[in-house]
């Protein structure tokens, strides 16, 4: 039983490819001829080359695949050209949704994200039928996931491909080798570079639980339903002293006002643009989403599909230790 995991070299990717591993199947792992393959090292895994806006590639590598688990996306809240996002998370999540309707795979698990949920205005954790619409949606990032997870939606639909959704929260953890914008804040705290914060909230998950929650998604979830894949809902504030608890540092003490940090953000994005390489260390969309607490329940995955979470203090602990020893 043969199952290709797009996205494999990445941070969720190679942790669903591990857990795949340990579970006894046969992993086919798309990568493109650029990606690093760090976090596939040692592993036996069949390494196929393609990329998502080349379809003949996707057919080749979904040749005798019973099942497919679409993880790649572009994650990030800027770029020099948007287009590049909805290139990837866009199209690309409709060229191989299309590859393996051709190729009549058994079963699909897409992963999408919470970002294309909407969030309750007194910061109460949101489930996976909150109504939300595109306006509701701020950056590229989340717009990009939003109507890609309408595409698939329409597939189901319409051309009956036997898809379930899951929505990963805010995945930590060993392995974020790029890193995510997640990643990079708590190796910037670890590294004793974040001096002051604001007031937001996020939903921290180890990203080995989300990988065991695509299996589980896999082997029990219902076609055309989908899933959050979370843990704990913690202010940032509290993540911040929970990294410095980890590293014995003192954590930031002081609280700016979205107001103040948002001409920042916009001067470090017209810095990089300048440039002309590198992303900026603050982002405008990055700024306008901390405005709300991105707090989300998991129930419906611990009822449906038995999914579990250890808690946010033992993913902070594994994503700083990982971090530190990166940098030695």
């Amino acid at each position: 039983m043969t199952m290709l995991v797009t996205g494999a070299s990445g941070f969720v990717g190679a942790a669903l490819v591990r857990c795949l591993l340990e579970a006894g199947f046969e992993v086919r792992a798309l990568v493109r001829k650029s990606s690093d393959c760090r976090n596939l090292e040692n592993l036996d895994v069949e390494r196929v080359a393609g990329d998502l806006t080349d379809t003949a590639s996707l057919r080749r590598a979904l040749v005798n695949c019973q099942y497919l688990f679409h993880v790649a996306a572009d994650y990030r809240l800027w770029a020099p050209n948007p287009a590049t996002i909805y290139a990837s998370n866009v199209d690309g999540t409709r060229n191989i949704m299309l590859a393996a309707a051709e190729a009549g795979v058994d079963r699909i698990v897409y992963t999408s994200s919470v970002a294309t949920l909407g969030l309750h205005a007194d910061g109460a954790p949101a489930d996976e039928n909150l109504p939300v619409t595109l306006n509701d949606m701020i950056g590229h990032y989340k717009r990009s996931k939003f109507l890609a997870e309408a595409e698939v939606r329409r597939l189901v639909l319409e051309q009956g491909l036997p898809v379930i959704t899951v929505n990963p929260s805010t995945p930590i953890g060993p392995g974020d080798i790029k890193p995510t914008p997640t990643g990079r804040m708590i190796a910037d705290a670890a590294y004793g570079k974040i001096p002051a914060y604001v007031d937001t909230g996020l939903n921290i998950v180890h990203v080995n639980d989300v990988a065991q929650g695509h299996l589980l998604a896999m082997q029990h979830g219902v076609i055309g339903e989908r899933y959050i894949l979370g843990g704990e809902n913690w202010s940032l504030a509290h993540i911040l002293r929970e990294i410095a608890r980890n590293t014995h540092r003192k954590p930031p003490r002081v609280k700016l006002p979205h107001n103040i940090v948002l001409p920042i953000a916009y001067a470090a994005e017209a810095w990089s643009r300048f440039r002309g390489k590198g992303e900026p260390l603050i982002t405008v969309d990055g700024v306008r989403l901390a405005r709300k607490h991105m707090y989300f329940s998991s129930g419906k995955a611990k009822q449906e599909l038995g999914y579990q979470s250890r808690p946010a203090a033992s993913a902070i602990s594994d994503a700083v230790d990982w971090f530190l020893r990166q940098r030695s």
